[in-house]
């Protein structure tokens, strides 16, 4: 859908703006204002200039890059309405009922994270079943 990481963060910061005007959402960007709403911390980042665009995020820094992690969120729900792999959707619904929306998804990246890190680094697809025996662990 997307082709760079400029054309996913222009997204995000249309998102925003579109969210101080007023404007009518269409469906997915709905979900992405429900996660930029649930992160203030991240709102800063997008009330700047569009150098956003070009910001390196380190975490040997400690930094946390918004974009990825609002990203996250938008693929796990995207991944639970969409039952993909198979057998999320049941996962996600246990989680949410126990923690709620958001610490669910948080606890849910940890094993996001690190299977899309080694998939990246192997040069392979993600190891669905890696992650979802990490996910039944929560």
């Amino acid at each position: 859908m997307f082709q760079s990481r400029d054309e996913v963060r222009q997204v995000y910061l249309n998102v925003w703006r579109k969210m101080q005007q007023g404007q009518l959402l269409e469906p997915l960007e709905a979900m992405i204002a429900d996660v930029i709403e649930a992160h203030p911390e991240y709102q800063p980042f997008l009330d700047g200039s569009d150098d956003i665009k070009q910001q390196e995020f380190s975490p040997e820094q400690g930094q946390t890059n918004p974009f990825l992690h609002m990203g996250m969120h938008i693929a796990l729900r995207e991944q639970a309405g969409a039952d993909r792999p198979p057998g999320i959707a049941a996962i996600y619904q246990r989680l949410l009922s126990a923690r709620g929306q958001l610490e669910a998804e948080h606890a849910m990246m940890e094993c996001l994270g690190p299977v899309l890190w080694q998939a990246q680094r192997d040069g392979e697809p993600p190891d669905e079943t890696a992650y979802l025996d990490c996910l039944k662990k929560l």
